[in-house]
């Protein structure tokens, strides 16, 4: 079934793009947020309503970039797709916004004069995802983690008045952490949806991980499953035959994870009490995918960890004790 996203096509997208009106397009990127299922709401309430409708307008160009390459199904679609949402970026930047999430991220893009290369670095990494589905070492994914997940955290900090570099490392690091903990979360969703490995080579090899010989036990299970329609996850014999050697990866993968959680942390002083509450939402997340990933002792194969109600609660409620502790 197709995203929300590309249904709307007929109507946003190459071929017809209805205009919209600035106030328009701030009610579209709203019900656009409101539309998504999140680890945690993404234009959070604690946010200063002075910044919500910039972030939801950054939001919304993140979800279009995003579904337009993972939900085609189809790489060279997708490569199209993409192309034209550079396209709309360049009308944007031109002072010629089409599409309303454009219409309504140009004022934004103004007020905080926000440069280009951000947008530029995330759309090049949905275009990497169509050519590039295995990684050899861990400098290629931390590579392709600075375009996928870092250039978010730079466009955030524009937001919020930060334009240093020392602030960005911090972030990077932090926005990086992030992406790697969704890698080591949906190993088998990226496979079955996507026949995509985050997991290193170099690191896989060392504890005797086939990383082609994962991708058919993973898929070998998915079909089983859907067969059977009561099979649980990882019940295949090939699974249970590499969990040892896939534990092993992800336990070191989960160890290299950590430090930039550690260094990430540096940021929190250096930004205004009234979006730190925010950005330390958002890492104590990651933070607690990893620990989850920890408590299934690395067995990511047969479990995908995910935040619950009660662990979203929580860490919402620590936040608004820090603010208010602060206070």
């Amino acid at each position: 079934m197709a995203s929300a996203i590309l249904r709307q096509l007929d109507t946003y997208g190459p071929q017809r793009c209805e205009r919209l009106d600035y106030a328009q397009a701030a009610a579209y990127t709203r019900d656009l947020v409101r539309s998504q299922d999140e680890n945690f709401t993404v234009v959070s309430w604690l946010l200063p309503k002075r910044l919500r409708a910039d972030f939801r307008h950054i939001y919304a160009f993140c979800r279009w970039a995003d579904d337009l390459g993972d939900e085609t199904g189809d790489p060279g679609r997708s490569l199209e797709l993409l192309d034209w949402w550079r396209r709309e970026l360049d009308a944007c930047y031109a002072g010629r916004p089409r599409h309303p999430v454009f219409v309504a991220l140009q004022p934004t893009i103004r007020r905080h004069d926000i440069p280009r290369q951000p947008f530029d670095d995330l759309i090049d990494a949905f275009v990497q995802d169509q050519q590039v589905t295995r990684y050899q070492n861990w400098p290629q994914v931390l590579d392709y983690c600075t375009r996928s997940a870092d250039s978010v955290g730079r466009l955030v900090l524009y937001v919020c008045g930060y334009r240093d570099a020392e602030r960005q490392r911090l972030s990077d690091a932090t926005c990086t952490a992030l992406q790697l903990a969704n890698f080591w979360q949906d190993v088998r969703r990226d496979v079955i949806e996507r026949d995509r490995v985050y997991i290193p080579a170099d690191v896989a090899s060392r504890h005797g991980l086939d990383i082609e010989l994962m991708v058919k036990a993973i898929n070998l299970d998915h079909r089983r499953e859907r067969a059977a329609d009561c099979c649980p996850a990882g019940s295949a014999g090939g699974i249970v035959a590499l969990r040892p050697a896939y534990r092993a990866t992800i336990r070191e993968l989960v160890g290299k994870t950590w430090p930039l959680f550690d260094t990430g942390q540096g940021l929190w002083p250096l930004v205004a009490p009234e979006v730190r509450v925010d950005i330390k939402l958002f890492s104590s997340g990651g933070e607690s995918v990893l620990r989850m990933i920890e408590r299934l002792e690395y067995d990511t194969l047969q479990h995908r960890p995910s935040l619950g109600k009660v662990t979203k609660t929580m860490l919402i409620l620590r936040a608004l004790w820090s603010r208010w502790r602060g206070r």
